[in-house]
């Protein structure tokens, strides 16, 4: 079957699995969509070696088509500690990990800092048949590296995901202790592909707080490419929604296509920006960068501050 035909196939599969039916309870309606992702999943086995990792998309339980992604690199990786940490899920209904969890019976660690989230999380159905330990925490650069030990999975997991909408540069960056063998890094596509940024790091950095439009917030992917490059890994592309970026240990990329920034950079084309008031602006494309004019960024190239011009 041809990647085209597959693609469309995978999509009009995806429609259906995210459709919710009248007279279906939630609990049936993700053991469906769990059935659909398995079908999903033996689809996106056989697409080979792909130009783009975007292609493989599809959504089961992930806030954008991350979960056929992730399918896709796992089964294109050796990975022989199947254990994950993400942080940043929220209540765990939109995440990256959990079709891992529950379709790949992987074990992992969710970190959130709000206790109702957490809360949630520990009384669901799924928190006692798999192997998953949620914890509240506020994550800083200074209780990151404790709060992984917390894990008990040693040194090489398998997936490390980041998405605090703020110091995710920084946290990554402080990371040591762990040796993932894939990183998903949320990226802020409103920054562009040229400027090497992230936000200043702040402990109780604060997305809805930093900036009225709601823009505000995380690194560059140029920033993160850095990064992975410093720590040994190797870019290979982002979602087509624009807000995550992959990146894979380099003694593990086996036949895995590698990317350069430019050429793997999505441009989001989320209208989430707000007035001071509150009220959504549906700003988009170039045009949200100027609304942090003024705004103080950090240069990871230089190591200096300087102004959004």
């Amino acid at each position: 079957m041809s990647v085209k035909k597959m693609v469309k196939n995978l999509f009009k599969l995806t429609r259906v699995n995210n459709t919710k039916q009248k007279g279906i309870s939630d609990f049936e309606m993700e053991r469906d969509r769990l059935i659909m992702g398995k079908i999903l999943t033996n689809q996106v086995k056989t697409l080979g070696t792909l130009e783009n990792i975007l292609v493989s998309e599809f959504k089961v339980f992930s806030q954008m088509g991350d979960d056929g992604i992730i399918q896709y690199l796992i089964n294109n990786i050796a990975i022989p500690n199947e254990t994950f940490i993400e942080f940043g899920v929220e209540n765990y209904s939109e995440s990256n990990t959990r079709f891992l969890l529950m379709n790949n019976n992987w074990s992992g660690m969710v970190i959130d800092g709000s206790e109702a989230n957490v809360n949630e999380i520990r009384n669901s159905y799924y928190y006692w048949k798999y192997d998953l330990k949620a914890i509240h925490a506020f994550i800083d650069a200074d209780n990151i590296e404790l709060l992984i030990d917390e894990s008990g999975f040693g040194i090489e997991i398998g997936i490390l995901s980041i998405d605090i909408d703020g110091n995710d540069y920084w946290i990554w960056k402080k990371i040591s202790t762990i040796n993932p063998i894939i990183v998903i890094a949320e990226f802020n596509s409103v920054f562009g592909i040229d400027k090497p940024w992230t936000v200043p790091y702040d402990p109780s950095f604060l997305r809805s707080k930093s900036h009225h439009s709601n823009l505000f917030y995380g690194s560059s992917l140029l920033s993160l490419c850095d990064l992975a490059e410093a720590k040994g890994y190797y870019f290979v592309g982002c979602n087509s929604a624009g807000n995550n970026s992959y990146f894979i240990r380099k003694d593990k990329i086996g036949e895995l296509k590698i990317l350069k920034p430019e050429v793997g950079y999505v441009s989001s084309k989320f209208a989430e920006s707000r007035s001071k008031e509150g009220a959504l602006t549906l700003t988009r494309g170039t045009d949200r960068i100027k609304l942090l004019k003024g705004m103080e960024v950090y240069n990871t190239r230089t190591e200096k501050l300087e102004l959004i011009a």
